[in-house]
């Protein structure tokens, strides 16, 4: 199905968007374009441009070879592999990235921030898969203040347990 079709319930208008135009430019062109490695993936994996070597409790920026042109509407998020805790000793010390639409200059390749949680040098080789890109949809608040949102105070922070 394409984005012009769209499947009718008595209770829900369905619209399934297959495909979306994004601009993208590889560093280097001899690696191959992020790709969506199953049919169900929901996001693409990114390609490490150059070998890079983290040292042990050492933060470093893994160059993932792409500039995107992140469509208006959207917001890019650069999310690690599941598996590299697990086979590189490497987190993400952010937690995620974010790309916003006007980071898309010449030189704006986007790089991998990793931390080696290991005691151990660890290698990132060109061309392995380093994290994984989720476009997501956004809107921008227009903010009302109010002096009373309505509701009884649950707590604070930690109140749940």
């Amino acid at each position: 199905m394409n984005a012009k079709e769209a499947e009718v319930s008595p209770r829900f208008l369905f619209i399934y968007n297959a495909h979306m135009n994004v601009d993208i430019t590889r560093i280097d062109p001899t690696l191959p374009l992020p790709e969506y490695h199953t049919s169900g993936a929901a996001a693409f994996d990114l390609t490490v441009r150059e070998t890079t070597v983290i040292e042990p409790g050492q933060i470093g920026l893994v160059p993932g070879n792409v500039i995107v042109k992140v469509p208006e509407g959207y917001a890019l998020l650069i999310l690690p592999r599941s598996s590299m805790p697990r086979k590189k000793s490497l987190v993400f010390p952010h937690s995620v990235g974010l790309i916003d639409q006007d980071y898309h200059g010449p030189k704006d390749e986007i790089f991998v921030q990793v931390q080696n949680t290991s005691k151990d040098p660890v290698t990132v080789e060109r061309g392995e898969r380093i994290a994984q890109g989720l476009f997501v949809k956004i809107d921008h608040a227009q903010w009302q203040e109010v002096t009373d949102h309505g509701a009884e105070t649950r707590g604070g922070f930690g109140s749940t347990g």
